[in-house]
């Protein structure tokens, strides 16, 4: 009868220690998790902020350089892709395969104009006061369902420049429209065109062409007869614009600031 009861009792010491080790266990591996959650910054845009391929650097877009600037808790997926519009990036669905796999915390920078304003292409041309507008809004909508934030970016200036030296505005009332949506719909918006035109303009004529992709014949092999691109960057000045965009993340005191690792020069 002692043996029995003896056999009971340790028989229950048993299960509640298990019960025990499995809720530690358990606890445990779910506060593992939430420290690991990883916050993802999904780039839609267009050449300016994609990726590019070998074959073209030292072409860069300034989305490359943006993830050297966080800690280990932040990931940058460049969606952004080349020639794509607000509305063509849409209507290709590469706004749904971002929004499909994108979770609640995550953001959504937002940067398009240079391939909107192309009045000539149905595909892409979009108006900058209501069908750009529309269109911005469709990123916006789609990140909030997803408990995702959306961040407007205006669209990074051209090497442009009046006989003076004065830095131009190359995107009409792009800029304006996109911002005005962002008061509308209190939407946190980086002022790109403006920070761009303001560096460029600081740094004049001769010196931005080492930020843009201004190469002389025979300096690299993958544009063996020079290029003269007033567009896209080198990797010198995809970082810069990177800088600004962190520069606009810490203005508005987006949490991302968070995970920064790196100061401002």
């Amino acid at each position: 009868m002692k043996r029995t009861k003896a056999a009971f009792v340790w028989g229950i010491i048993i299960t509640v220690a298990a019960v025990l080790l499995t809720r530690t266990a358990t606890d445990g591996k779910a506060s593992k998790a939430g420290k690991e959650t990883v916050i993802t910054i999904y780039l839609a845009g267009d050449s300016t902020v994609a990726a590019v391929p070998r074959s073209r650097t030292p072409r860069t877009g300034w989305g490359e350089m943006l993830g050297a600037w966080f800690d280990d808790k932040v990931v940058v997926k460049n969606m952004a892709a080349s020639g794509r519009s607000a509305k063509s990036f849409v209507e290709e669905g590469r706004l749904s395969r971002i929004l499909h796999e994108m979770k609640q915390g995550d953001y959504l920078f937002i940067q398009f104009g240079h391939n909107d304003e192309k009045v000539n292409d149905p595909a892409r041309c979009t108006e900058p006061f209501t069908s750009y507008q529309a269109y911005l809004k469709q990123y916006i909508d789609g990140a909030r369902v997803k408990g995702a934030t959306p961040v407007l970016i205006t669209p990074v200036e051209r090497r442009r420049f009046s006989a003076d030296g004065q830095a131009l505005n190359s995107h009409g009332l792009y800029p304006a429209a996109m911002k005005a949506l962002g008061e509308r719909e209190h939407v946190p918006v980086i002022d790109l065109t403006t920070k761009s035109r303001q560096r460029f303009e600081q740094l004049g004529p001769e010196q931005t062409k080492q930020l843009f992709l201004w190469l002389a014949p025979g300096e690299h092999p993958n544009y063996p007869h020079g290029i003269k691109d007033n567009t896209h960057f080198h990797e010198r000045g995809a970082k810069e614009i990177a800088r600004l965009i962190v520069e606009g993340i810490i203005e508005l005191n987006l949490p991302l600031r968070r995970h920064l690792t790196r100061f401002l020069d």
